[in-house]
């Protein structure tokens, strides 16, 4: 048996995937599950500790007036920056990294940025103008976001932590990233290697910061088994679920729902700040 077989076989699928709301509701009889209250955002850095800042489905907003963008070691997005991912949206939220003070900046992409899913451009569905139809045709719209790092399932080490981040999610509503339930989805989360300490994903795990306000869950099944049994991240961080913004843990891993626009589409969560105390070695120095 090949390493990718072995890793495969050591997260079944389970037999409600298609139905996250049933597969929940037998799952949580053995889960703990508790809201986890946020931390100020105007709490200090402490030089011991690495901070991340994290926010998602900002959709094309880049001025917030609400609340500032906290200061801290590690911006975060997870995705569904724009609308439609067209190049003058990209081009705008690349600005808007630009001029944040963080020294790193982690990106991914959601189900709202078509143009960086090549099987959205193949369909011929996208109203897009030339521009946009030939970063769409290269498959390198990703090229446009130099203020920070893009992670398509794919890792970055930072002071000695690990993070890794991917687009995808269960099929929804017709959006970029989409795979069907079960195998499709746990072939992606199969990639993500076991010592991260901070995963990112645009889709919530089933039964964390997935809940719709048509009373289902949208979350996904074998990414709550993969992060429970295989991966075991300190934190993992998502948005997708407008609805679902907030923090909840398991005891073992902090699940973080950033999304800063709410149902309507307006952006009124404030950014969701977490600190990870620096490995032995390394320093922000």
């Amino acid at each position: 048996m090949s390493h990718d077989s072995l890793k495969e076989a050591s997260i079944e699928i389970h037999h409600f995937t298609k139905n996250p709301s049933k597969a929940w509701e037998e799952l949580r009889k053995f889960q703990v599950i508790r809201k986890v209250q946020p931390i100020p955002l105007a709490l200090p850095v402490n030089p011991n500790k690495v901070r991340f800042v994290c926010m998602s489905d900002t959709h094309s907003f880049t001025s917030f007036k609400k609340w500032p963008i906290p200061s801290g070691d590690v911006f975060i997005h997870a995705g569904d920056f724009t609308k439609f991912g067209f190049v003058e949206e990209v081009e705008e939220f690349n600005k808007f990294l630009g001029a944040l003070p963080h020294t790193y900046k982690i990106v991914i992409a959601g189900n709202h940025e078509f143009t960086f899913d090549p099987s959205k451009c193949d369909t011929g569905n996208l109203q897009l103008d030339s521009n946009d139809s030939l970063k769409c045709t290269n498959n390198k719209p990703q090229n446009l976001l130099t203020n920070c790092i893009y992670l398509e399932d794919s890792a970055v080490e930072i002071h000695g932590l690990k993070v890794y981040g991917s687009p995808w999610q269960p099929f929804f509503r017709n959006g970029a990233f989409n795979l069907p339930r079960g195998k499709a989805c746990l072939k992606k989360w199969n990639k993500i290697p076991t010592d991260v300490d901070v995963l990112i994903t645009h889709t919530p795990p089933v039964g964390h910061g997935d809940y719709c306000l048509i009373g289902v869950h949208a979350g996904c099944v074998e990414l709550l088994n993969t992060v429970q049994n295989r991966v075991k991240p300190k934190y993992h961080v998502f948005g997708h679920i407008h609805e679902g913004y907030g923090i909840t843990t398991d005891d073992k891993t902090i699940f973080v729902n950033c999304s800063t626009c709410n149902t309507n589409y307006i952006p009124i969560n404030p950014p969701i700040i977490f600190d990870i105390s620096l490995p032995s070695g390394f320093s922000k120095i």
